[in-house]
């Protein structure tokens, strides 16, 4: 993933410290420092709120557009919406849960715990979703309504 690298592009050109940075997500400076660098995965929580505080779409912090920030775009997250939105990118390519469970190397109670909105997806598996499937990160977690595809 791209995400470290741009996180911390986007921290330096706004002027903020790594600490400060850390202080917004109430982790260490350590932590984040593992964050930027890809060491560790930067849980969706976190990610979510850098990019709002940030004033940046999800799919730009991941590396799939050069659109800043959506002119749609909306900070609230409704699980109901990114579990429908999860069902639809599975059905629309005809996968069913064990398939999407194998192809994202989890198990399928795992990812149906996803899909039913009882917990929120993994960072990685997201990421590994709109990659192979070209969704807009920020579609599937209900930032936006279009675009739903990427290129």
């Amino acid at each position: 993933m791209n995400y470290g690298m741009n996180l911390k592009k986007i921290r330096e050109r706004i002027g903020l410290t790594l600490v400060a940075t850390s202080k917004i997500i109430n982790v260490s400076d350590t932590l984040y420092s593992r964050y930027e660098k890809e060491k560790q995965t930067i849980p969706l929580k976190h990610l979510i709120t850098l990019c709002h505080f940030f004033d940046v779409s999800l799919d730009y912090i991941f590396g799939f557009t050069d659109t800043k920030k959506y002119s749609n775009y909306r900070k609230e997250m409704h699980k109901e919406l990114i579990s429908t939105r999860l069902k639809e990118l599975r059905k629309e390519n005809n996968l069913t849960q064990i398939e999407m469970a194998n192809f994202l190397n989890i198990d399928q109670p795992t990812w149906s715990i996803y899909e039913s909105s009882k917990s929120l997806i993994g960072t990685p598996f997201l990421y590994m979703l709109c990659k192979n499937y070209h969704y807009s990160a920020d579609y599937l977690l209900g930032f936006i309504d279009k675009p739903k595809y990427l290129k």
